[in-house]
């Protein structure tokens, strides 16, 4: 099943975030239990959101909402594998429907990681919004309608936005679950990196204008044997809190050089890098004799970077990168759009490619005003020399127009959703 589904028989998108609406949401869920599919559920309210349209502004409000929309399929879209569709219930509400099979417990890992990540603050208009998210969760039951899983939804909803101490209610009533604590989940991640449970995946990544593929970025998954898979997004936030990003990080690395070492020479692999990366005395040595020991060619790695990696000290992680790229590696500036957007970065750092957010991808098959930003970014990436990679991308239509704008390369669900090591060598020798 696709990874992300759209209803495209539903016209009626919310105008200011994109998604479609409850309506839509609705039947998509109904189809999927009308298959016999286990269906999990969230859907996130946000508290005293009326505050900030009466402190800043409709305009403010709207690009908020816009934002939590973006956040949330970013989160999906990581995080998820199995079918899932992201809509707007009315006002600061939002919905998110799963048809992966995962278990209760994982479920509310995934809901508060996205609460996390929703309760970030958000710049836009010149001030800063932060928002006060809570999340509503339950497991489809066998037989029920669609519209008993959402109604019984928004009653749990409406009880956790009744007491502020509350953060995630069960619709069944179940404040918590009783599972794996944050301190059991940080001692399982340091067995986990010895046992075995860490996976890396493939997202494969073609070229715009001949659609061929040209090389794979690696992404982390934690098949936890209790919990089930957990994503990238809630695995390094396990890991930032045991203090065991580097460990983690470098495990990842080795993993997904090894799992490249077999593909065809003409294929560049993407590894992230972060910030606890660039801390360690020596990383650019320990990194480039890590890559030598494992036989994957430094000329075809692609380092990503993010603005959150360089907010410590960008300088120095101009000058780690450095090191690196006079190794042959090259460096992508990840997520750009995403963040603040500092334009500082692209003259300090030895860039070589950007590597547009999805949220700059959503919007530009329908909205002249997106396309329009596309093409600034793409025509400043020209001046500079980088090349332009675009993320995200979902449609058909997406995909022709990065290709005539100008980008170099894309990935999205698209054509592909990330592949095992194996899967990934198949698809190359496929070509």
């Amino acid at each position: 099943m696709d990874a992300f589904v759209r209803d495209d028989n539903d016209d009626s998108r919310d105008a200011v975030t994109g998604l479609i609406g409850r309506d839509g949401a609705r039947r998509r869920l109904a189809q999927w239990l009308g298959r016999g599919e286990q269906v999990h559920g969230l859907v996130v309210g946000l508290r005293r959101f009326d505050a900030v349209n009466m402190a800043y502004g409709a305009a403010v409000g709207d690009a908020a909402l816009a934002e939590v929309a973006a956040r949330l399929k970013h989160f999906a879209g990581d995080e998820l594998e199995g079918g899932w569709i992201a809509a707007r219930s009315g006002g600061g509400q939002f919905l998110l429907l799963t048809s992966e099979p995962c278990s209760r417990e994982r479920w509310q890992v995934a809901a508060a990681q996205l609460l996390d990540a929703l309760a970030r603050p958000i710049a836009c208009a010149g001030t800063t919004v932060r928002l006060s998210p809570r999340g509503a969760l339950l497991r489809g039951l066998g037989g029920e309608s669609a519209d008993s899983m959402l109604d019984r939804l928004g009653q749990a909803l409406s009880s956790v936005m009744a007491h502020p101490g509350r953060r995630v209610l069960w619709a069944d009533g179940e404040a918590t679950r009783a599972g794996r604590s944050a301190a059991q989940l940080e001692s399982d991640l340091l067995r986990a990196i010895d046992g075995n449970e860490i996976e890396v995946v493939y997202q494969p990544q073609f070229g715009c204008l001949d659609d061929r593929l040209v090389g794979g970025e690696a992404l982390a998954r934690w098949n936890h044997p209790q919990l089930g898979r957990i994503g990238a997004g809630a695995l390094f936030a396990i890991a930032e809190r045991a203090d065991h990003v580097a460990q983690l990080s470098r495990h990842i690395a080795r993993l997904a050089l090894s799992g490249a070492r077999t593909w065809p020479m003409d294929l560049r692999l993407s590894l992230n890098v972060t910030p606890s990366d660039l801390a360690q005395g020596d990383f650019a040595g320990d990194f480039a004799a890590l890559a030598e020991s494992t036989g994957f060619p430094a000329w075809r790695l692609t380092l990503e970077v993010t603005e959150q990696v360089l907010l410590a000290d960008a300088a120095h992680a101009a000058q780690v990168l450095g090191r690196l790229t006079a190794r042959g590696m090259r460096v992508a500036l990840d997520d750009f759009g995403a963040g603040f957007c500092n334009f500082r970065y692209l003259k300090l750092l030895p860039l070589h490619y950007l590597k547009l957010d999805r949220s700059m991808i959503d919007g530009i098959a329908g909205d002249l005003r997106d396309l329009a930003v596309l093409r600034a970014i793409i025509a400043m990436a020209g001046a500079l020399e980088l090349k332009v990679i675009a993320e995200g991308v979902e449609s058909e239509a997406q995909r022709a127009l990065v290709g005539a704008e100008g980008c170099a390369s894309y990935q999205g669900f698209l054509r592909a959703q990330p592949l095992s090591a194996e899967d990934f060598v198949a698809l190359a020798e496929a070509r």
